[in-house]
């Protein structure tokens, strides 16, 4: 797959590099890492890799289907199909990390969930999209790269060109 005009296809050195770039942006040691699913997982295993990490958390977070014209079903309460015990995050500062920040919709409800729980979540990404947030100046703590463009990674491509090049992928 070729990158188009408002796409880009990443390598493994391209994620690499992305990680390369998040790691001095920490700053103190996190108590645990939380992978948000499923784009959260690789990210996430190589940031634990890096930096020593070893209690690592997962979260499944499910928004309700979305309608093209219907922008007020952006605001959805989600469902967390999976979502460490309050237990495991109460005190605790907390590494919350996905691949990509595109509305903002998945990160902002798993970083108040963590908070909900008395954790002191951080939210980490290797992208942030500014142009399709819906919080407004909200941005996530550490982010390796600003793009508008939908971001292909390396372990995606198999997926299917149809489900990444309509966006059914997020």
């Amino acid at each position: 797959m070729q990158p188009g005009p408002h796409n880009i296809v990443l390598s493994w050195d391209d994620v690499d590099r992305l990680i390369d770039a998040l790691l001095p942006k920490f700053r103190g040691e996190f108590d645990s890492l939380l992978m948000v699913t499923r784009g959260g997982i690789i990210p996430g295993g190589m940031l634990a890799e890096r930096t020593g990490m070893t209690i690592l958390l997962t979260a499944a977070v499910d928004f309700p289907a979305l309608m093209q014209a219907e922008r007020t079903s952006m605001l959805a309460w989600p469902t967390f199909l999976q979502f460490p015990a309050d237990d495991l995050l109460t005190g605790r500062r907390v590494l919350c990390v996905d691949d990509v920040w595109g509305s903002g919709r998945t990160m902002t409800a798993v970083k108040n969930r963590v908070s909900a729980a008395g954790g002191f979540p951080e939210t980490c990404v290797l992208h942030f999209n500014p142009y399709r947030s819906l919080f407004g100046s909200t941005r996530p703590d550490h982010y390796a790269d600003v793009t508008e463009a939908y971001v292909i990674y390396p372990w995606e491509i198999d997926r299917g060109a149809d489900k990444i090049l309509t966006g059914t992928i997020e």
